[in-house]
């Protein structure tokens, strides 16, 4: 029982950071057309910032939840601005062009992959214990409460999203524009200006997995590529659009990761995924949820 409590929670954990990562890139795909491969380098950004920052500050007498606490708003402030400015001098130039965008985003990520090196070195940096090793006990099984966090900020992150794309005007505005944009123009929804908040929402959503997993991942400019293919996967399976889907595909990478890693090895369960990609694409094209 103990090891399927701690399974499970691992699962929470990691199903948790894929969701907000994942919900970024079907947002941006569902409102723009665009395959955002650039969409790790905000996480790894939020995340550099986050492990860099949480020093200095507990050096000057915060707290490290303090201090953490922080380091995540600034990761965030700074995470979602360089993603507008990433938009503003190339993605609005891009729109529903697959290829255009596709070369352009690769470009990007080399870039800032250049970047990030540069300005943070490429050492692994790791974020001090959040809650000072607490934990709390679930039926026996000990379960730190820092890989809390995650869980409870995606919980919240996903009922707002669900809740603003149900019932406010920008949600509505954002599911017509992803439906058909140019029946969306001609009811007069400004398609410039709905593209361009869904996708600071999306970068908003990416600079807070990244700030999230910092404390519980080993933190190097690196980070974002590790996530985007996992965050690609979800998508794919779930279906491109959909965020249903990519909550259902992220729930089932999470499995698959952390229980096959555990009772084979790591390989093993990238098979599996990958198996499982395979399958889903050739039973339903468009992806499980592709229709949601």
């Amino acid at each position: 029982m103990q090891t399927v409590i701690q399974l499970a929670t691992i699962c929470l954990q990691v199903s948790s950071v894929y969701i907000l990562f994942s919900l970024g890139l079907t947002l941006v795909y569902g409102v723009m057309g665009i395959v955002n491969f650039a969409h790790g380098q905000i996480f790894a950004l939020s995340a550099l910032i986050v492990a860099v920052t949480i020093p200095p500050l507990a050096s000057a007498g915060f707290s490290v939840l303090t201090a953490y606490t922080l380091a995540s708003l600034l990761g965030f402030v700074v995470a979602v601005t360089a993603g507008i400015l990433v938009y503003i001098f190339f993605l609005r130039f891009f729109w529903s062009d697959h290829n255009g965008s596709f070369i352009l985003t690769i470009g990007i990520v080399l870039f800032t992959d250049g970047v990030l090196l540069a300005l943070f070195g490429g050492n692994v940096r790791q974020v001090p214990d959040v809650f000072n090793g607490d934990a709390i006990s679930v039926f026996g099984a000990r379960v730190a409460s820092q890989r809390l966090i995650p869980c409870a900020v995606a919980i919240v992150a996903t009922l707002v999203l669900y809740l603003a794309l149900a019932r406010t005007k920008l949600g509505l505005a954002l599911r017509a524009v992803a439906a058909d944009h140019e029946a969306a123009m001609l009811q007069g929804i400004p398609y410039a200006r709905i593209a361009f908040l869904g996708f600071v929402i999306a970068t908003a959503l990416a600079a807070i997995a990244g700030a999230v997993i910092a404390p519980l991942a080993a933190v190097s400019p690196n980070l974002g590529a590790d996530y985007i293919i996992r965050g690609f996967i979800a998508v794919i399976l779930g279906g491109l659009g959909s965020v249903s889907g990519a909550i259902l595909g992220s729930i089932f990478i999470a499995v698959i990761e952390t229980v096959g890693g555990f009772y084979f090895d790591a390989s093993s369960a990238n098979i599996l995924i990958f198996v499982l990609v395979i399958l889903v694409l050739l039973l339903r094209p468009r992806g499980l949820l592709g229709h949601a």
